[in-house]
């Protein structure tokens, strides 16, 4: 993972907002993979929300709500992201929903929907986010403004949630562009004996500290 950069702060125009203060903002890269115990390494999506590091400024002393916006920095390129009001012509996704800061990915777990996913976190004093300083807060689930959904059930992109489609190795795949020998996720759960009935192929994946699920139920397409 690419270190995340320092973003500059920036006003809210809304009434009652904190002050703005340095956030850092990931991208956090979701997927998983295969062999018949499904490791990491050969799922790893490809979808907007698979990206690297980024950086941002919430403009709200850290503490983001359920509809606020923000989008890329151009200050901070490539990766810097910042909070925007969401009529700013700059605004690309909205936040669905916060979750809980957390130093292992995979325990973040967003609801269908969700095109990337932002840690962030309270940058203090003269912490220079470049270097990796800063304490995780919260977590956003962040929406595209745009048409364009990675993150719903069946595209492709995103968390893997139940609708999703997977390859025989786990890898999330388009269920448009699924075959016979892909499977769509029935159910993300602890044990295989907690597949629903029309599970046909029960995923076992590699442990992984946090991950609220382990077995993917697969079902014919």
């Amino acid at each position: 993972m690419t270190q995340p950069g320092t973003a500059p702060t920036r006003p809210r125009r809304a009434a009652g907002c904190l002050q703005s203060l340095l956030v850092l903002a990931v991208i956090l890269g979701l997927g998983y993979g295969a062999s018949k115990i499904f490791g990491d390494e050969s799922s790893k999506s490809s979808s907007p929300s698979s990206s690297s590091s980024s950086s941002a400024s919430d403009g709200k002393g850290g503490s983001w709500e359920i509809g606020d916006c923000g989008g890329p920095d151009p200050e901070n390129k490539p990766d810097g992201y910042r909070a925007y009001d969401c009529d700013e012509s700059g605004a690309t996704f909205k936040a669905l929903e916060l979750k809980p800061a957390s130093f292992m990915p995979d325990s973040i777990q967003c609801p269908a929907g969700t095109d990337l996913i932002i840690q962030v976190s309270r940058v203090f004093g003269s912490g220079d986010g470049k270097k990796g300083g800063g304490i995780p807060t919260h977590t956003v689930c962040g929406r595209n403004l745009s048409d364009d959904h990675p993150g719903d059930a069946g595209a492709g992109g995103g968390q893997l949630v139940e609708g999703d489609c997977i390859s025989a190795t786990a890898k999330e795949i388009t269920c448009a562009s699924a075959g016979a020998e892909d499977f769509k996720v029935l159910g993300l759960v602890k044990d295989k004996k907690e597949c629903p009935a029309a599970t046909t192929e029960p995923m076992q994946l590699m442990m992984a500290i946090g991950r609220p699920y382990d077995v993917i139920c697969g079902g014919k397409v």
